[in-house]
């Protein structure tokens, strides 16, 4: 693939910016105690009283926005037009050629948060906001869904298979290492994500949560560093969705800083008991990225660490560069999220960027997800600081915005399709074709139209794309030697196995 030298962009001054005016003089400081965590299962805001308030509050405001765009977000409805375009892309690439962005590679990785970089969008920056979006689908695409599946929960494809059988080899990444997590609460069998019985399942507490991969010798000279990247599945699992549901504020060392108790207790939740989580995805993590950084600062490369993630994912994400901006506080750090919901607390923030982590969210207005936790009581209300003071409990963003419109695109139905919505191959889509907040849908778009409804119905019918169209010939099934149909067995290779996983990290 030919590789074309970037566009300069203007030098920037890589100092630290100004701390936020809400900054006070001893959030930034950390503690230690990250690591040693301990879920408080006495909180003292449990009351069913206040969470059936918190609930109806935010039912109530789910539907309120800003105004919306007018002339802006026009297009051209008719089938005639969007059949003509979507046939023009059908005999050309998929991508744009890769770039020369070694020259430039600290600006497009958040050295100055994106300046002057997002309204227009810089191509440069499309494309690897792209990148970073296609190893966060990833952990969807290689995920074992299938509830009647002894491997229910676990990957697909052994890490060495699993860009390839994906179509991934074009970015030049390697994965390196597998992460699991499991759940900290006891939860009802309604949460089974297996119908197998436990004892022939892979595992009964732990899901495969995501993986560590790093850039190869090629594209890494074409951005300038050698990359590595952590990629953070979304919710699927309803053992998950409960996670997610505790909107609690948790401490987090002995600052201020405040992270939303359900997201903290997937990354860090352990039990001795368990296969694939006698450690947390945190020490996964970290493990591998110590062991990785390890070995190329001592080639004398540069080293950037960029982590992403989907919905859930993308709040992952932010704990997992919180934590690595302790252990590694002088590694460029960058979080590039696709509907994340809202994390901690402004003290969580403001230390995020005294540490120097840069973050990138991605959203489209009409994704409700963004908007939690603290649909209500959120950085909006930091403009009452005058008269409130700093609210310690209060739900804070992070980060700079790439915020998109469903309206935009020509392929989208409209309407409330909020699974849709949010959806990453939507986010993907619309990353895409977005070329400024004053500009239309762009023609040249590259990405396939159709992967937008993989796993949900968001084209409009004019193209003939079928919903949810990506699956296993026949769910799965095969015919044996005497025809009859039957579940195939996972080739050994790509049955998940502790020991064996430990054998390839070797």
């Amino acid at each position: 693939m030919s590789i074309h030298k970037a566009t300069t962009i203007n030098p920037i001054n890589h100092r630290h910016q100004p701390p936020p005016s809400t900054v006070t003089s001893h959030r930034h400081i950390t503690s230690s105690s990250f690591n040693d965590f301990i879920l408080n299962n006495n909180n003292n805001n449990n009351n069913k009283t206040i969470r059936l308030a918190k609930s109806i509050t935010n039912l109530v405001n789910l539907y309120i926005d800003k105004p919306s765009l007018k002339n802006l977000l026009q297009r051209n409805n008719t089938s005639n037009n969007i059949i003509d375009q979507a046939q023009s892309k059908l005999n050309s690439p998929t991508m744009s050629p890769k770039e020369d962005i070694s020259s430039i590679w600290r600006q497009v990785h958040g050295g100055s948060d994106w300046e002057k970089l997002l309204d227009p969008l810089d191509s440069n920056l499309r494309r690897e906001v792209i990148k970073y979006g296609e190893f966060a689908q990833a952990t969807y695409d290689a995920f074992d869904f299938d509830s009647l599946s002894e491997y229910c929960g676990s990957c697909l494809y052994n890490k060495n298979k699993l860009f390839e059988k994906l179509g991934l080899m074009k970015h030049g990444y390697e994965v390196s290492k597998y992460v699991y997590a499991m759940s900290q609460y006891e939860i009802g069998r309604w949460i089974e994500k297996s119908y197998v019985a436990e004892a022939d399942t892979w595992s009964k507490d732990s899901n495969w949560m995501g993986y560590v991969a790093v850039s190869d010798d090629v594209e890494s000279r074409r951005i300038g560093r050698r990359d590595v990247v952590v990629a953070w599945r979304g919710t699927v699992l309803p053992s998950e969705w409960y996670e997610d549901m505790q909107q609690d504020l948790e401490p987090l060392g002995v600052g201020e800083a405040k992270v939303e108790r359900g997201f903290l207790s997937i990354y860090k939740s352990r039990r001795a008991s368990t296969r694939y989580n006698k450690t947390s995805a945190s020490d996964q993590v970290m493990e591998e990225v110590k062991r990785l950084l390890s070995v190329y600062e001592e080639r004398g490369e540069e080293v950037s660490l960029t982590i992403t993630g989907h919905s859930l994912g993308g709040a992952l994400a932010l704990l997992n560069a919180y934590e690595a901006s302790i252990l590694f506080p002088t590694l460029p750090i960058s979080v590039i999220s696709f509907g994340a919901p809202r994390v901690g607390n402004i003290a969580f923030r403001d230390e995020l960027h005294h540490k120097g982590v840069k973050a990138l969210r991605v959203t489209i207005k009409q994704d409700l997800v963004p908007r939690m936790p603290g649909i209500v009581f959120n950085e909006t209300l930091q403009k009452f600081d005058d008269l409130t003071g700093s609210l310690e409990w209060v739900y804070h963003h992070v980060g700079a915005e790439l915020k998109l419109d469903v309206r935009a695109s020509p392929f989208l139905k409209r309407g409330s399709n909020f699974i849709g919505i949010h959806h990453p191959e939507t986010y993907l889509h619309l990353v895409d074709g977005y070329v400024s907040s004053t500009s239309p849908f762009r023609s040249d778009a590259k990405r396939d139209v159709a992967l937008v409804n993989k796993y949900c119905d968001m084209l409009v019918n004019d193209l003939r794309i079928p919903p949810c169209w990506y699956q296993l010939s026949n769910k799965g099934l095969v015919t044996n030697e005497f025809g009859r149909w039957v579940r195939p067995k996972r080739e050994k290779e790509d049955i998940p196995s502790p020991i064996e996983e430990e054998k390839l990290d070797l």
